[in-house]
């Protein structure tokens, strides 16, 4: 079959199997050809994270078994295929969630150990990785192994945000968070320009639970940086439950839609839909956290050709250099991002391949046109210089050289990969991309 990034720029055709269980699972791994295995799960990391071209690929929707929770503590065992929209429709109405969650509900649990995701409240909660408490794994020669913290640390860190390389996870134990409801007090406000957007997610990172901003990047000169800043705590009381309206885009648009006088306009709309005093107001804490849920097979809005997305993070003490910087080459580049969000991460992850660090973090949609992997390349030589690293769950152009620079806990993983892979049975059109099982 054939299997695509969310970015649909990057295409893989794989042998695929959708096993059921563990034995499953060891099957498909005894079957390993010199072309390797890789999980695909979701389909929501943006380039080639997931693929294999050629090589075998475990489907991993199957694995979606809830093996246990405990109410008292939070602590619930599953399988790698559980959905954060299942977690959510399972746990919600019991006063629990996901402890951390990223953009879309569709991501599986597997995918965010594997990619170390991390949401609107990394400040306070780290990414996922931070609340794992121990996985089964099954290793690239077919061995079932418990690894934690304490158990196999090595190889715990190398699975957190490891990209799927030390083998196939089979079961994931965390800590979820209760909650009193199933919504949040949101505060959207207009910020100006960059300088006030980083001084206003400086005051509010410590204060609220949940932030994130919107950015302009068509907006130059002194309104660069303009956007919506979104901060929101849980709320103490429920809203009605309401069923999910959900509308499928149904064909993909033409190139020609996007363009900068289309995303300008687009831009003008959504940043005076929210008043000049700003506004508070109550929301599911489903369409907050997932806003884009709503519209489905959405990535089709960037026309057959696809699109890339760059999401970058930048330490605290360059950012206010290095930021202006991106926006400056997004915004001469006309490259009609209207999907551009800001946030502040709050510190390292686990895993030895964590995207986070303390700083901010910049994320945009930029379509398959002429020019963009310069301008892919420029951005990354921009990140690079200011200290700060691109993340490898939405990357499809990265080079070996910039991955290496960028990433310094990269030896200590691949020291992992040799020990429990010496024949490269786990492998991904990312890991050849750049290089992960070479020489450094």
């Amino acid at each position: 079959m054939s299997l695509c990034g969310w970015g649909r720029t990057t295409y893989a055709r794989v042998s695929a199997c959708t096993p059921a269980d563990k034995t499953g699972v060891g099957e498909a791994i005894g079957a390993v050809d010199d072309h390797g295995l890789i999980v695909y799960a979701g389909g929501r990391s943006y380039g080639d994270v997931a693929l294999n071209s050629g090589g075998g690929t475990i489907l991993s929707a199957a694995l979606k078994q809830i093996h246990a929770f405990d109410p008292d503590s939070g602590e619930l065992v599953c399988g790698p295929g559980i959905t954060f929209n299942d977690l959510l429709r399972r746990f919600l109405p019991d006063g629990y969630m996901a402890p951390v969650s990223p953009g879309t509900g569709y991501v599986s649990v597997g995918g965010a150990v594997a990619n170390d995701v991390h949401g609107k409240n990394h400040d306070h909660a780290g990414s996922f990785g931070d609340h794992v408490l121990w996985m089964d794994l099954m290793l690239p020669d077919g061995q079932p192994v418990r690894v934690s913290p304490d158990e196999h640390p090595d190889l715990f860190a190398a699975t957190i945000g490891g990209a799927g390389l030390t083998g196939v996870i089979v079961t994931v134990c965390f800590r979820m968070r209760k909650v009193l409801s199933n919504a949040v007090v949101l505060r959207e406000e207009r910020i100006p320009d960059l300088d006030a957007f980083l001084s206003r997610l400086e005051q509010v990172r410590s204060s609220k639970t949940y932030t994130v901003g919107w950015i302009d990047t068509l907006a130059r000169g002194s309104r660069l940086g303009r956007g919506i800043l979104e901060s929101a705590d849980p709320a103490d009381r429920s809203l009605p439950s309401a069923t999910s309206r959900r509308v499928r885009v149904p064909v993909d648009f033409p190139g020609f839609v996007l363009n900068p006088w289309t995303v300008r306009a687009f831009n003008q709309l959504y940043y005076h839909r929210v008043p000049r005093g700003g506004r508070e107001r109550r929301v599911l804490v489903e369409r907050f956290l997932y806003p884009l849920d709503a519209l489905l097979d959405w990535n089709r809005i960037y026309g057959k050709r696809g699109f890339f997305q760059f999401q970058c993070v930048l330490p605290d003490e360059l950012s206010a250099a290095g930021l202006p910087r991106l926006l400056e080459t997004i915004s001469r580049s006309r490259s009609s991002s209207f999907l551009t969000t800001i946030k502040t991460l709050g510190g390292a992850g686990r895993g030895y391949l964590s995207f986070p660090m303390r700083g901010y973090t910049l994320a945009l949609d930029l379509p398959h046109r002429p020019g963009i992997e310069a301008l892919l390349d420029r951005l990354a030589r921009i990140t690079l210089e200011h200290g700060g690293r691109t993340y490898l769950a939405k990357d499809a152009w990265l080079s070996p050289g910039h991955f290496q620079q960028m990433y310094p806990g990269l030896e200590k993983f691949v020291r992992v990969l040799e020990k429990i892979d010496p024949e490269v049975r786990m492998n991904s059109d990312l890991a050849r991309r750049l290089q992960i099982r070479l020489p450094h």
